[in-house]
C-alpha cells in the first residue's frame, strides 16, 4: 500500500500526517522547535518527524509535500547552508525595502520587502529561499524551486504566472526562482537521503504550499462560493470565488486556487479577546446558558487592542466591549455576536469587491466546537455553517502530496 506524507511547519512546532491511498489517516506526530527563529531548529524538526514514522511507513512513502509560513525567508549558500537569520512571517526590519516598493501589496512583513532587506545585507548568497521551498531542497537537493502561494508576497504574478520584469529588476533578482503550482512534481528524493532515512527510492517530493492554505485544503471545501473560517486566535476567513479580488489597504488579496481563487482577509478579533475575558472552562460554562436566538441588544466590536485591518483599515480603531453587563453569559453573548457581525462584514466585503456569492462556511479552529457561537454565526451569516472534519495543516499537505496539483479545481 502507498502512503502520503503531510509536513507542516507552524510558528512554534511542526507536525506530520501519512495517509492511505483511501485518504484515511494512517498516523500524526508532532515535535516542538528548540529555537522557532532559526533554521537549524526547523531542519531538526523536519528530520526528527521522518525519523519518528515508523521504518515500514517510510518505505511505503509514494510522495510528500511540505508546507511552511508565509513570507518567511533565508539566504543560503550553494550548498543550502542558511548565511542569513530566519526573517520569521512577522519579521518588521524591512520597513526601509517596504517603503522603496511603495505597493500596498508588499509591505514590511512581505516576502519581497525581506527579499530587498537579504540582497542588501547577504548580496554573496546563492539562494534566497521560502521555509518550505528550503526544507523541500534539503530533501531533493535541488535549489530554486517555490510553489505559487509562496510566491504571492514576493512578488510573483499569479494570474500570469511569471515573475514581472519590475520584480527582476530589485535587488535580489538573481535569486529568482522557478513556481511551480503546488503540488507539482519537484523531483525525487535525493538518493542519499532516500537511502538514510529508508525511504521508498522513488518517492516525490513535491511543491508545497502555505500553512494557511495547506489548512484551507483540509477543510474540505472545493467548489466556488464555499469559505472557511478559522477561529484562532485571530478571525482569519478565506472564499473560493471564481473572480479574483484585491484590496491591499484591508490586506485582502487573492490566491491562485487550479482554476478558482481564494480571497481572504483577517481580523485582529477572535479567539484572543475571549481568552483576554474567560478562561477555557468559564467559556464552556457560560456558552451553555447562551439561547442565541434571543440576541443580548449589545452592539460589540471586540477587538483585544486598539487597531483593525479587515473588514475595515483602521489602525486607530477602538474596541467596543462595553457597557458590560451584570451576568456574565449575557457579555459572553455580546462578544460572540460581535465577533459574529465582523464575519458576516468580512464576507460581504469580499463579495462587494466582486467574489463569489457566499453559500457555505466551513469553520475550523478552536473555536468550531462552541455550538452557541456556531448557532450565533449562522444566524448571522445567513448560510450554512458546518464543522471542518480536519482541522490540520499537515492532514492538508498530506492530501495535496496524495493528489498532488489534481487538488486544486482544474
Amino acid at each position: 500500500m502507498a502512503f502520503f506524507l503531510g509536513l507542516d511547519f507552524g510558528t512554534s512546532g511542526a507536525r506530520a500526517c501519512v495517509l492511505d491511498e483511501a485518504g484515511e489517516i494512517v498516523l500524526e506526530s508532532r515535535v516542538g522547535y528548540a529555537d522557532p527563529a532559526g533554521p537549524q531548529a526547523w531542519s531538526a524538526a523536519l528530520y526528527g518527524l521522518i525519523e519518528g514514522l515508523p521504518a515500514e511507513t517510510r518505505a511505503s512513502v509514494s510522495a510528500l509535500a511540505i508546507d511552511g509560513t508565509s513570507g518567511t525567508l533565508l539566504a543560503t549558500d550553494a550548498a543550502f547552508e542558511p548565511v542569513s537569520p530566519a526573517l520569521l512571517y512577522n519579521d518588521a526590519r524591512a520597513s526601509e525595502e517596504a517603503k522603496a516598493i511603495a505597493n500596498p501589496q508588499y509591505g514590511v512583513s512581505s516576502g519581497l520587502a525581506k527579499r530587498l532587506w537579504l540582497a542588501r545585507h547577504f548580496p554573496d548568497a546563492a539562494f534566497c529561499f521560502h521555509q518550505a521551498d528550503w526544507l523541500a531542497t534539503l530533501l531533493t537537493g535541488k535549489g530554486g524551486v517555490t510553489d505559487y502561494h509562496n510566491a504571492l508576497k514576493s512578488g510573483f504574478d499569479v494570474e500570469m504566472l511569471e515573475w514581472p520584469d519590475w520584480v527582476g529588476r530589485l535587488p535580489g533578482g538573481h535569486w529568482q526562482q522557478r513556481v511551480l503550482a503546488p503540488g507539482e512534481a519537484i523531483a525525487r528524493l535525493d538518493p542519499s537521503t532516500a537511502k538514510r532515512f529508508g525511504f521508498n527510492p522513488v518517492c516525490i517530493v513535491r511543491a508545497g504550499t502555505t500553512d494557511s492554505i495547506a489548512a484551507f485544503m483540509a477543510a474540505g471545501a472545493d467548489e466556488a462560493g464555499e469559505a472557511v473560517t478559522s477561529l484562532g486566535t485571530t478571525l482569519v476567513l478565506k472564499l473560493m470565488s471564481e473572480t479574483r479580488v484585491e484590496d491591499p489597504a484591508c490586506g485582502v488579496y487573492s490566491h491562485r486556487y487550479g482554476r478558482l481563487w481564494l480571497a481572504g482577509g483577517a481580523s485582529n478579533s477572535g479567539g484572543g479577546v475571549l481568552r483576554q475575558c474567560f478562561s477555557d472552562e468559564a467559556l464552556g460554562h457560560l456558552s451553555e446558558q447562551i439561547d442565541p436566538s434571543r440576541s443580548s441588544g449589545l452592539d460589540y466590536y471586540p477587538l483585544p487592542a486598539p487597531g483593525e485591518r479587515f473588514p475595515v483599515n483602521d489602525p486607530a480603531l477602538m474596541p467596543r466591549m462595553a457597557p458590560r453587563p451584570a451576568d456574565d453569559a449575557k457579555f459572553l453573548q455580546g462578544l460572540f455576536e460581535g465577533m459574529a457581525m465582523i464575519e458576516a462584514m468580512g464576507y460581504r466585503r469580499l463579495m462587494e469587491l466582486g467574489a463569489s456569492p457566499l453559500k457555505k462556511v466551513i469553520t475550523a479552529g478552536g473555536g468550531a466546537q462552541n455550538k452557541a457561537w456556531t448557532r450565533i454565526r449562522h444566524l448571522a451569516l445567513g448560510v450554512p455553517v458546518a464543522t471542518a472534519s480536519h482541522t490540520e495543516a499537515a492532514y492538508g499537505a498530506a492530501r495535496l502530496a496524495c493528489q498532488g496539483s489534481r487538488l486544486m479545481p482544474a
